[in-house]
């Protein structure tokens, strides 16, 4: 096993300008990421830092300089992260996504957290102080076996825990249901277990590009070989019907238990009682940028 090379950089910003459909400016308080997740789309970034480490062992620490005028982010939109977990096992040491939560504090900035860990729960109270922050979990399976092999983050229930304090501490919470594998994430037995502990629920299918592509068409191969003929039609000959067929399934299936089902989008104004809203993220394509929206 590799061991994690720790690295200490000086950054001019800590904030970037974001072309996400959902924020304005994205917030990485960390180069690279110890989850080592199998499918992360974010190992591209490897290709901008001069990191030539296999993805997972590597993790860049930030540090910049105190935030000047933090007021003028007031009802802008703040994404942490795009590209690494914001509470991976450093933060308890180095608290650099703590760090910028202090200093935008009073703001009146508007943050969405992404994350994998339940690390986030010492930063409850910060994170109540902004108004309508929103929390999402990705969580793509209830099998624990199936989760170690795909990334090195906390157990699913450790993550599912963790959203049920922020969801009753009045936090707006997302489970969000990523990257969904044909035939092995159960998306319905997830919608059962997290539909009364969470305000949004977000579906988005597994996208193979990039090196990763290779490295789970080979995990596949090794172990679910029954599936190499389907995963072959969805990703070497782009076939989509395995997403439409699903996404019927799951239409139906909100329709059955009473939940809202949407396509790409991204509305979070919801009253904080209502049923969860499931948003279907299948069609990327679709998706377009309005800083109207959220």
């Amino acid at each position: 096993m590799n061991e994690l090379k720790i690295n200490q950089i000086e950054v001019k910003s800590i904030l970037s300008k974001s072309n996400l459909p959902a924020c304005e400016y994205s917030v990485n308080p960390y180069v690279g990421c110890p989850h080592a997740c199998k499918y992360c789309y974010a190992s591209f970034m490897k290709r901008f830092t001069g990191h030539s480490e296999v993805w997972g062992t590597f993790i860049d620490v930030k540090h910049w300089k105190e935030l000047k005028h933090p007021e003028k982010y007031k009802d802008i939109e703040l994404f942490i992260s795009s590209v690494t977990d914001p509470y991976n096992p450093q933060e308890e040491t180095y608290e650099r996504t703590r760090t910028i939560l202090t200093q935008l504090k009073g703001s009146g900035a508007k943050i969405s957290i992404a994350t994998k860990s339940d690390l986030i729960l010492r930063d409850l109270e910060l994170i109540k102080s902004f108004p309508d922050a929103r929390i999402s979990w990705s969580i793509n399976t209830l099998d624990e076996n199936f989760r170690k092999d795909m990334d090195k983050a906390v157990s699913i229930e450790r993550r599912l825990d963790a959203m049920k304090i922020f969801y009753q501490a009045g936090v707006r919470t997302t489970c969000f249901i990523s990257p969904i594998f044909p035939q092995i994430t159960d998306v319905k037995a997830i919608i059962e277990r997290v539909k009364s502990q969470c305000n949004l629920i977000w579906l988005e299918n597994l996208n193979l590009r990039s090196g990763y592509k290779t490295v789970i068409m080979e995990y596949i191969q090794k172990n679910y070989p029954q599936l190499v003929p389907l995963y072959h039609e969805i990703y070497d000959c782009k076939d989509y019907s395995y997403w439409k067929s699903l996404d019927n399934e799951l239409q139906a299936y909100a329709a059955e238990i009473g939940l809202d089902y949407v396509i790409n989008d991204d509305s979070m104004t919801r009253p904080f009682d209502a049923l969860p809203l499931l948003v279907n993220f299948f069609y990327h394509e679709k998706i377009k940028k309005n800083p109207k929206q959220i």
